[in-house]
């Protein structure tokens, strides 16, 4: 059973959970439609992904601020996704500060290789040891657009 974990961040009441309970999967939705990675994705798929995923949300009192989800086994592979703060509460390090406490979750203590793809945020990611993969010529993709699903 994974712990569920809550932090302070000492700052106008914010807090990082890995409670899915938590977790508003609308005001998630309302921002990731309006995102460049997951316009046009259903609430439905949001849930979906949701579920099955290891995911941690920033709060300001009861509203969603922030939101950041680990596709993962637990032991050797997740991908970072659908990572967020609301542009309202962006520049006071709440972006570190999620993706931070989702990649030092005990619960991914064993994960040997993490992933993400991003289009802007290569040097937030690069404070963690994300780089370009070593041997880009391995790794391949699938697409499937969304209207086919």
């Amino acid at each position: 059973m994974k712990e569920t974990i809550t932090k302070d961040f000492g700052q106008q009441g914010i807090i990082y959970s890995n409670d899915p309970n938590l977790l508003d999967a609308n005001a998630i939705h309302a921002y990731l439609t309006q995102s460049y990675w997951a316009e046009g994705r259903t609430l439905d798929r949001v849930r979906k992904s949701i579920q099955n995923s290891h995911c941690g949300g920033l709060y300001q009192e009861k509203n969603q601020i922030g939101f950041g989800r680990l596709i993962t086994d637990y032991c050797t592979f997740g991908y970072l996704a659908d990572v967020y703060v609301l542009p309202e509460w962006q520049g006071k390090g709440l972006g570190k500060w999620l993706v931070e406490n989702l990649l030092n979750d005990p619960a991914l203590s064993e994960v040997t290789r993490f992933m993400l793809g991003t289009r802007d945020a290569h040097t937030l990611y690069q404070q963690f040891g994300f780089n370009t993969p070593a041997l880009p010529d391995r790794w391949m993709e699938k697409v499937i657009p969304q209207s086919k699903k």
